[in-house]
């Protein structure tokens, strides 16, 4: 009887062991600490307006210590244009991977915008300062970049690119007065991640120690281009995955604020995951979202960054009109 009672004993204890573990696990497999990022636009009046506030932005910079290419970049006609572009650069890049196609955008009429994303840009490759990047801060850039951009054209066209292109998703998501948002590899999760695992490695990555890798570990500080960051804080990371849980979140709820959406996709992209943007794609179409779809053809083997031409094997001879032309150009 007394054995008996030790194994029913044994198997309750393990019984209650499995439920403390599933109960944590799922807990874990959540976004945790999902901030409410919703818009507070101030949109500019006028082209005078949309002037003053580059100038602000300027001045804060003149004491950031940018890289000299890493600036805002703002390609005008001098008055307010039918279209105003803003470029939205990826993670650890700045506004000059966007410089070529912003100039041909601007060549065919538009106002154009770069401005670095927070923390970015440094003219010291090594700073640790992308380290405090943060979700909210993104989304408060994504809101003065639409309002500046408002008094630079008659209609908003927001152009992103990888964590970019999840800027975009926000500002789309939020923003009735974006006409048109361009979405291109947006760093929504990682290719490495299982999908179903994304939130879990987010939670992790909040809560550990942070930790640096090299995008190449035999160049490292030596990796082109010059005005990038070599290398990334998976902290960094974890907030760009945190502003993309909070985009899905607001579109289980209703539909994008913006005009109509292009989600650009590239299959051969090793970076991030096809299949978590195809996710938020379907919770869009849910909402019957104003919403298109274009894949770059896989046989022609694009890496990641397919926008900056510094970076090598690139073909912006195929990839950018093809942009242009999903812009309406």
């Amino acid at each position: 009887m007394e054995k008996r009672l030790k194994a029913i004993r044994r198997r309750a204890m393990l019984l209650l062991i499995a439920g403390i573990a599933a109960v944590a696990l799922h807990a874990v497999m959540k976004p945790r600490n999902l901030p409410k990022l919703l818009s507070h636009a101030r949109p500019a009046e006028d082209y005078d307006e949309a002037l003053r506030r580059i100038d602000a932005i300027r001045e804060k910079e003149a004491a950031a210590e940018l890289h000299p290419l890493c600036t805002l970049q703002f390609m005008t006609h001098g008055q307010k244009t039918e279209r105003a572009v803003i470029f939205v650069h990826g993670y650890t890049s700045c506004p000059q991977q966007f410089h070529e196609l912003g100039r041909r955008f601007h060549e065919l009429g538009d106002n154009v915008l770069i401005a670095p994303l927070p923390h970015h840009g440094k003219s010291d490759r090594m700073s640790a300062d992308q380290a405090r990047l943060k979700a909210g801060e993104l989304a408060a850039w994504a809101d003065e970049m639409v309002d500046t951009a408002r008094g630079l054209g008659d209609r908003v066209v927001m152009i992103g690119f990888s964590a970019g292109g999840v800027t975009t998703a926000w500002a789309a998501q939020h923003r009735s007065d974006i006409d048109l948002a361009v979405i291109i590899s947006p760093a929504f999760g990682f290719r490495e991640i299982p999908v179903p695992l994304t939130a879990a490695v987010m939670n992790v990555c909040s809560v550990l120690p942070d930790s640096w890798s090299w995008w190449d570990e035999d160049l490292k500080e030596k990796v082109p281009p010059p005005y990038t960051y070599p290398r990334y804080s998976r902290r960094a990371l974890a907030e760009i995955l945190r502003l993309g849980f909070v985009v899905g979140q607001a579109a289980e709820q209703h539909a994008p604020a913006s005009k109509k959406i292009v989600m650009v996709f590239n299959p051969n992209d090793t970076s991030v995951s096809n299949e978590r943007t195809l996710q938020i794609v379907e919770q869009w179409k849910a909402h019957q979202a104003n919403l298109d779809s274009f894949t770059f053809d896989a046989s022609l083997k694009l890496g990641h960054d397919i926008i900056d031409p510094n970076q090598p094997n690139q073909q912006i001879d195929i990839v950018y009109p093809k942009l242009v032309e999903l812009c309406g150009r």
